[in-house]
């Protein structure tokens, strides 16, 4: 399935907030550049509609780590996690947090193809996630602390929620990691090693 579908599909498995997710989703389609924003600058999915392809992936594969690690926790709450987790790289509806970059140097030099918009008013990325969310949709506070840390200690203000992460948290931090360092780079486990390797090279 392309992007699209596996969104659909994702959108789908919402069901107890779904008047208040749709509400939401609608927002973000019709007012912001959810469907457009590339995940990055320059680091990952650095490309029209990355941010919508990472937070698809990342979806999944939370759901699949649910079904292993933490079966009694909802699809709902994953596929909410999962999806909106880095819907702060909007920036704010109307006002997006990634232009084009229309410097060739850092285009060719350093494969920055977006730049940071020079008018956002900073907030930490999590954070505006968060914030954007629960405007529309009631979280839990197992959710809320899943969104706001689950860049996990690779973000240095996180280490205040160390060893108090909820299995939600945890699992969120995973599949994120595991969607842009393992799929998004087009890594395959071999089965006879350690070691792994680029899809593309095989």
């Amino acid at each position: 399935m392309n992007v699209h579908d596996r969104y659909e599909a994702l959108k789908s498995k919402v069901v107890k907030r779904k008047k208040e997710f749709d509400a939401f989703i609608g927002m973000l389609e019709q007012e912001s550049s959810w469907l457009s924003s590339p995940a990055s600058t320059r680091f990952h999915l650095n490309r029209e509609g990355g941010l919508l392809e990472h937070s698809v992936g990342v979806a999944e594969t939370l759901l699949k780590l649910r079904e292993v690690c933490a079966p009694q926790l909802s699809e709902e709450s994953c596929v909410i996690v999962g999806l909106l987790h880095d819907v702060g790289k909007i920036g704010m509806p109307g006002k997006p947090r990634y232009l084009k970059n229309d410097n060739e140097w850092e285009i060719r030099n350093r494969d920055m193809t977006y730049t940071i918009n020079p008018r956002e008013v900073y907030v930490n990325l999590a954070a505006r996630s968060l914030y954007l969310i629960a405007k529309y949709i009631p979280l839990s506070d197992t959710e809320a602390q899943a969104i706001l840390y689950h860049d996990g200690q690779y973000v240095e203000a996180n280490r205040e929620v160390a060893h108090r992460e909820m299995p939600l948290t945890l699992l969120v931090h995973f599949a994120d990691n595991w969607t842009s360092c393992i799929y998004e780079e087009g890594r395959v486990i071999r089965e006879d090693t350690d070691y792994y390797e680029r899809s593309d090279t095989k």
